[in-house]
């Protein structure tokens, strides 16, 4: 079981059922959520202003569209040397309702993304995750 996992995205009925699927796999202790790419970086930045960076998520979760700042947009800033210097064991798993497969190459060229998967989340797609991380 992970202690902590990142889910970004902005659809509320997403999260209620990527929380009851957590739960249900005991995937994770604790979900911290963030509702766009924006919020994810303020998260991030937030995190590494303390001066011992503890209890990051080991996992997040990413969807692709998402207002004010989408998925490759995070991505990109995720992969910039302000993070990468902080956060280079923390994975990406790029969830989306689409599975293009423009989107699944250009995903493979971020070195923390594990993979690419499509939603909704599943306990055997947890489950298939365990084994990758």
């Amino acid at each position: 079981m992970l202690n902590k996992i990142l889910f970004i995205d902005d659809d509320p009925i997403t999260l209620m059922l990527f929380r009851k699927v957590v739960e249900k796999a005991s995937f994770a202790s604790k979900i911290d959520v963030a509702k766009n790419g924006t919020e994810a970086v303020n998260y991030f930045k937030e995190l590494s202003e303390n001066e011992k960076i503890i209890n990051l998520p080991e996992l997040i979760f990413l969807d692709l569209n998402m207002p004010v700042m989408g998925g490759w947009e995070f991505l990109d800033r995720f992969s910039s040397y302000e993070f990468v210097q902080k956060f280079s064991s923390i994975k990406v798993i790029v969830l989306s309702s689409t599975i293009d497969p423009y989107d699944i190459d250009k995903s493979k060229t971020y070195p923390m993304v594990l993979d690419f998967l499509s939603k909704p989340i599943t306990v055997e797609i947890l489950n298939y995750i365990s084994t990758i991380i």
